[in-house]
């Protein structure tokens, strides 16, 4: 019998798995979701895979408290065996096994192509990957990730009060979220991230929009700005009302400096997304940053992950960045000339 947005939802799971993660016939595909994210795109998926010639399996498990290694004492056996054993895995997780130790080995492996899609339900997935552009958002993804790539300083502010600055390492990687066709850690479109030079990041980062970090650092919308005081990558105090208080009580609970500590920073660049209660589509609302603290994965230290047990991230609005002395973003809009020509074709 059909249902709510039956078609539109199968076009986007066809387009990411034919189109983005490009599976082949006889490719092993895994997909996994806990008992808190909306089923429908999982089973969508599932079967746009195997139309595609995949070998396909779904793990569906009891929801875990946290983010990345905090979900370890609640998942199967079977599921910390299989993830790494596997062409490509999907997670749809609404408590993500990101940047746990099953990820950390399955995306190092030089085999397995993981997307992280944790939290995106029937509307989320339509109109975050069914309704874009996608060959025009690579154009000006692409364009972005050269200008950081080659730049060598960044510094951002925005109205609630953010104003950090950084050191850019040209030798480490920036990921540029629009393909998934090769092996290693993937998330959604949209998004531009690194990790910058150790010891470089000092300032104030204001977070304005959203804070999700897994169990009781999933704030949700901000209800006034959260401020981490940074110095040399560490945060050094937490500032703001009851939200920060709660968050601070988060951290010191958690018992590991890494945690303290700067992950990456991203620029948001999904012409469709919106801010609400779904972080992976949060931190690609068009002219944010987003930062993240505690663990960081391979695919930003370009080398061996620092661990950590867990992995907070909160959303800078409307923000206005420099690469170098060249502003690309003012006040949430590009300004950036190649980039500002390429936001027409998205209306921005």
């Amino acid at each position: 019998m059909p249902t709510y947005l039956d078609l539109e939802v199968a076009r986007a799971a066809y387009k990411i798995m034919h189109d983005l993660v490009q599976v082949k016939p006889g490719e092993s595909v895994l997909i996994t979701s806990d008992s808190k994210a909306d089923f429908r795109p999982t089973e969508e998926l599932a079967k746009a895979a195997e139309i595609l010639g995949g070998k396909v399996m779904v793990a569906w498990h009891s929801t875990p408290k946290g983010y990345g290694a905090l979900t370890m004492p609640y998942l199967p056996e079977p599921l910390k065996a299989c993830v790494d054993k596997t062409d490509v895995w999907i997670e749809m997780n609404d408590q993500w096994l990101l940047y746990s130790p099953i990820w950390d080995k399955a995306v190092t492996n030089g085999r397995t192509r993981q997307v992280m899609l944790g939290g995106l339900g029937v509307e989320r997935i339509v109109r975050l990957f069914g309704e874009v552009d996608i060959p025009a958002l690579k154009v000006f993804q692409d364009t972005l990730t050269d200008m950081v790539h080659r730049a060598r300083r960044g510094h951002i502010i925005n109205a609630a009060g953010t104003d950090v600055s950084f050191e850019i390492d040209g030798a480490r990687p920036v990921t540029n979220e629009i393909r998934y066709d090769i092996p290693g850690g993937h998330f959604m479109i949209g998004q531009i991230g690194w990790g910058p030079k150790e010891g470089t990041i000092n300032g104030v980062i204001a977070f304005d929009g959203t804070i999700s970090g897994g169990g009781d650092a999933d704030l949700g919308k901000l209800e006034e700005p959260v401020f981490y005081d940074v110095k040399a990558d560490r945060i050094q105090a937490i500032r703001g009302g009851w939200q920060a208080d709660k968050l601070r009580a988060y951290y010191a609970s958690l018992e590991d400096p890494n945690m303290y500590l700067a992950a990456h920073v991203c620029f948001g660049v999904l012409p469709t997304a919106q801010l609400g209660e779904c972080t992976t589509e949060n931190e690609r609302v068009w002219g944010s940053t987003q930062w993240g603290f505690g663990h960081q994965g391979s695919c930003f230290t370009g080398g061996e992950p620092r661990t950590a047990k867990s992995h907070i991230d909160g959303i800078c609005l409307s923000s206005t960045v420099w690469l170098d002395d060249v502003k690309v973003l003012e006040n949430g809009k590009f300004v950036e000339p190649r980039l500002a020509e390429l936001a027409r074709a998205f209306g921005k």
